[in-house]
């Protein structure tokens, strides 16, 4: 044998894990060991290098029959395998543009490895993180996508166990393969044009959604939703499993969402198709909801833009048109006593307490004009803060909110019809 090549303490090291696997190791298995102190572009170059080093070309004996560690599944990611992935991907209809893949391994193959990474005293990669990169490497090639280890469209787990595999291949790994197709989100704005409609699916109190006498068997408070009315047509063209809606907050059902309407996040689950036509989407959604909603500016968004949706509530600000019933005569003083509302402490109103934590917020009224109308009525445009009930600034809510416009005019004020103008997130 000729080791004059290499470092000693790698031959040291090489040839304890020799001992130990009874020179039964494959070279991307044997290499692995060495990612820290080999310069070489892959495992499979530094393992070949070693053993080059450690054998004799006259010793055919010594070469490997079935690794100790990996039970030659290193050998198995060949072409045909890559083939048979990549059919099985065809063969699903899936459409994507980039992919990551995920192992799994019988139980035995991590605990061989562990235990000799143990006695050498070396801290690397698993054989999981190397099977997935190569088997992605090639398939990347083999598909013309990329791999992403963010935000991939399909994650392929290749399933090596025992249970996993079927024959195939010679007799050789056929393993089963899972697809995970992770959601596509679209972004947009919705205009609610009617009142009457919440927001979201409202599962009924009593029945929790199973259908009973009281929601005559359709498991809902209310018929139509916002999200009702508009995904059907998303999950359609889509072929996806199941839609989550997701707003920049939320009107009462009672109240329309106007202006330029409130953003949202759509999230497909499992979409089988992602190259969607928006702007056809968007004609399609606003012609099926039947002037009741309208969309506007899909866009395609990242899963990150989700959370900002759902958490930008007292970041954005909003307008709202309000109407208010009185009981006393408004006077000019009145008017501008309304039009100093600047900042509100306003404890979790009794309407949502049972819901929301019940603690007092702060928040700003950026500006208010009051118009008096006849009847003892007023028209307020309120500009504010995210995250303030507009309806008890009205009516102080037995005193949680103050200072209200109860409060300062000293007599009842009832909000008695509201609208959404505008919902500004950033």
């Amino acid at each position: 044998m000729n080791k004059n090549n290499l470092d000693p303490q790698i031959m040291e090291k090489a040839l304890k894990i020799m001992d130990l696997t009874s020179y039964n190791i494959c070279p991307r298995c044997l290499g692995r060991n060495f990612s820290m102190d080999i310069d070489a572009p892959d495992n499979l170059e530094r393992g070949e290098y070693i053993q080059n080093n450690l054998y004799d070309e006259s010793c055919a004996d010594c070469r490997i029959h079935m690794c100790y560690i990996c039970g030659n599944i290193f050998q198995n990611i060949n072409n045909q395998l890559i083939e048979y992935i990549s059919q099985e991907i065809k063969d699903s209809n899936i459409e994507f543009d980039t992919l990551l893949i995920g192992s799994r391994v019988d139980k035995d193959i991590i605990e061989k490895e562990q235990e000799i990474q143990k006695k050498i005293g070396v801290n690397v990669e698993n054989i999981k993180k190397e099977i997935n990169r190569e088997i992605g490497k090639a398939l990347s090639v083999r598909m013309d996508k990329d791999v992403d280890f963010e935000t991939p469209h399909l994650v392929i787990l290749v399933d090596f166990t025992r249970e996993g595999n079927k024959p195939g291949f010679n007799e050789e790994y056929k393993p089963r393969l899972e697809f995970q197709i992770n959601p596509l989100f679209i972004e947009g704005r919705y205009r609610k044009l009617v009142r009457g409609i919440p927001q979201t699916k409202w599962p009924c109190r009593e029945c929790k959604g199973k259908g009973c006498e009281r929601c005559n068997y359709t498991g809902k408070m209310y018929q139509e939703s916002v999200e009702e009315l508009v995904s059907p047509e998303f999950l359609k063209q889509s072929q996806g499993s199941e839609t989550k809606f997701h707003g920049a907050g939320r009107e009462d059902i009672d109240v329309r969402m106007l202006g330029t309407g409130r953003p949202f996040v759509l999230e497909i689950k499992e979409p089988h198709r992602r190259a969607l036509n928006l702007k056809n989407l968007e004609d399609e959604v606003n012609q099926s909801a039947d002037g009741k909603v309208e969309v506007s500016g899909l866009e395609f968004v990242g899963k990150e833009r989700r959370k900002h949706i759902k958490t930008s509530s007292t970041d954005s600000y909003k307008v709202y048109n309000a109407l208010v019933k009185v009981e006393k005569e408004i006077t000019t003083e009145d008017m501008e006593l309304i039009k100093s509302l600047k900042l509100i402490d306003q404890r979790t109103p009794q309407r949502v307490v049972h819901r929301r934590a019940d603690i007092i917020r702060k928040r700003k009224v950026r500006n208010i004009e009051v118009k008096k109308l006849d009847g003892g009525c007023l028209e307020l445009v309120i500009e504010c803060q995210g995250g303030l009930y507009i309806k008890e600034l009205i009516s102080g809510d037995d005193n949680r909110t103050l200072p209200s416009v109860s409060s300062l005019l000293e007599t009842k004020a009832q909000c008695v019809q509201l609208d959404v103008l505008n919902v500004h997130v950033a």
